[in-house]
């Protein structure tokens, strides 16, 4: 809020009653400390701290394995909160933050090395959350919330050492919902009675993780199908109980902000809400963060209310990667919900039905607002269109290859609803991948046979390719360079039909672009 709007509010509440006629508002901290002169002084106190980090981890290096950790990360954590909360000057509040991040990384350390799951998250996140109650900054309590989320998820997650390990996902699935169920019981008090300043920003700060959390368990269904393996349904196709309780949640949304906004109550509303909620059904993270949209939007937390909406937005768009539906019937579906969607809202947005209360509106541009929500609504539409269309042109424009699968290890070829695949890449290809921070992917050149069956030959060095040869882009996944991906996604009860695969079926382009389009068993022919 800029120092004007400060201003601006605290005259209104004064003609109210509600301040004395002779107070004046809070000085300005940001005057005082401009962001130029904050973030140079970060800078050179994170500098000043390696060397001491590095005497630290000299002096306590060879103790670690002896109980060392926790004598280092308590006089870290110590040192650095002592420092946060007294009134030291702009330098020695920086340096404490790398302080506090070293002294809670050796006590996860140790806590990790010498104790069972889940105790060790646990202890992290009730660490976290006290060293957040006792700072005084509200920024380092809402990453210190943040962190503590993230740790109490980490509680659920015991039985598994990885997401894509069988049950994985759904211990993922119940932390974070159990975490955004801790968030809910703290708003409902902040409702009834309030909350203080640092309360709500540690409240803020652990939300954000929450959605961060169930964002990606929307991604998942990039990995295991449906984002949801072993323990639930296996895919979207069929819905199982963790659908059914997202429907559920999104529904209780629709009826919080219905209560709070009572010129939502409208037949039309609720068939906005059964569309969203029949969505969720088939999106399993898509109805928790349903319910903080509208539990932030109902308290007038716009900016969390932001990050929510961009979190279901996120989930809806990796629905475009769920591989066991075609992709005109997600396209379909979407579409249809769409359409739906537009033409409940619409008859509600021409009368201006759609505003907010008046204490929680506090008069803002109603015009501005619809043409933020139409802008946006056209860049979502446009980037899932963009990328539609150009897998699309990929699969349309580009030459078919076949490429021989290579062995990988029989108890990981297959897994639930997926296969693994594997590609002989040539010997000077790196181990390792660069991933995203990988300036250039690295190209392969193919050579080719009558049958268009492509052996990876050698690294592309940029001489000229000879007849029959051509190029292949590779991708980073897990850590490693491949030919586009690892895994072919299936429906549940089809490995019978997908474990005669020996090739993998491309579209590549001359530029090197490929997609996986198909398998094909040792005579080509189309499984």
């Amino acid at each position: 809020m800029t120092r004007a709007a400060i201003e601006t509010l605290w005259r209104e509440a004064q003609a109210r009653g509600l301040l004395p006629a002779e107070a004046s508002p809070p000085a300005d901290a940001a005057a005082a400390r401009p962001w130029p002169v904050v973030l140079l002084t970060a800078l050179g106190a994170w500098l000043a701290a390696v060397p001491l980090l590095a005497a630290v981890a000299l002096m306590f290096g060879p103790l670690f394995q002896h109980g060392g950790a926790y004598l280092a990360g308590v006089m870290l954590l110590l040192a650095a909160v002592a420092m946060l909360r007294a009134s030291l000057p702009l330098f020695a509040e920086q340096l404490a933050v790398p302080l506090l991040l070293a002294g809670g990384a050796s006590l996860g350390f140790g806590l990790f090395k010498d104790l069972q799951e889940p105790a060790a998250p646990a202890m992290l996140a009730l660490l976290a959350w006290g060293i957040a109650l006792a700072v005084r900054h509200h920024w380092l309590k809402a990453c210190l919330a943040a962190a503590a989320a993230l740790f109490m998820a980490m509680v659920f997650w015991p039985w598994v050492s990885h997401l894509g390990a069988p049950g994985g996902t759904a211990a993922y699935w119940l932390g974070w919902h159990v975490c955004l169920g801790a968030w809910l019981l703290a708003a409902a008090r902040e409702w009834r009675s309030g909350l203080n300043s640092g309360l709500v920003a540690m409240a803020a700060g652990w939300l954000v993780m929450c959605l961060l959390g169930l964002a990606l368990l929307g991604s998942l269904g990039k990995g295991v199908g449906a984002g949801l393996d072993g323990g639930f349904a296996g895919s979207y196709a069929r819905a199982d109980w963790p659908g059914y309780v997202s429907s559920g949640l999104a529904l209780l949304g629709a009826a919080w902000l219905g209560w709070r906004w009572p010129s939502l109550r409208r037949p039309a509303y609720g068939g906005v809400a059964l569309v969203l909620a029949a969505l969720a059904v088939f999106m399993p993270a898509l109805g928790a963060v349903l319910l903080a949209l509208a539990g932030c939007a109902a308290q007038a937390r716009w900016r969390l209310a932001v990050a929510a909406l961009l979190a279901a937005i996120w989930i809806v768009g990796s629905f475009y990667y769920q591989l066991a539906w075609p992709l005109a019937t997600k396209a379909a579906l979407l579409a249809g919900a769409g359409a739906l969607l537009g033409l409940l809202v619409w008859p509600l947005w021409r009368r201006g039905s759609l505003a907010a209360p008046a204490e929680v509106a506090g008069g803002a541009d109603r015009g501005h607002a619809r043409l933020g929500a139409a802008v946006s609504l056209a860049a979502v539409l446009l980037v899932v269109n963009a990328g539609i269309a150009q897998k699309e042109a990929l699969i349309a424009e580009g030459q078919p290859v076949f490429i021989p699968l290579a062995p990988v290890d029989p108890r990981s070829l297959m897994q639930g609803d997926f296969m693994r695949l594997n590609f002989a890449l040539p010997g000077e290809v790196p181990a390792q991948a660069g991933g995203l921070l990988a300036a250039r992917r690295p190209h392969v050149v193919a050579s080719l046979d009558a049958r268009r069956v492509a052996r990876l030959v050698r690294l592309h060095d940029g001489s000229p390719l000879a007849p029959g040869e051509l190029l292949i882009e590779l991708s980073p996944l897990g850590g490693r360079w491949t030919v586009v991906t690892d895994a072919w996604f299936f429906r549940e009860g089809e490995a019978q039909r997908w474990s005669a695969a020996r090739f993998g079926e491309f579209r590549v382009k001359p530029d090197g672009q490929a997609l996986l389009v198909g398998l094909r068993d040792a005579t080509l022919r189309k499984l």
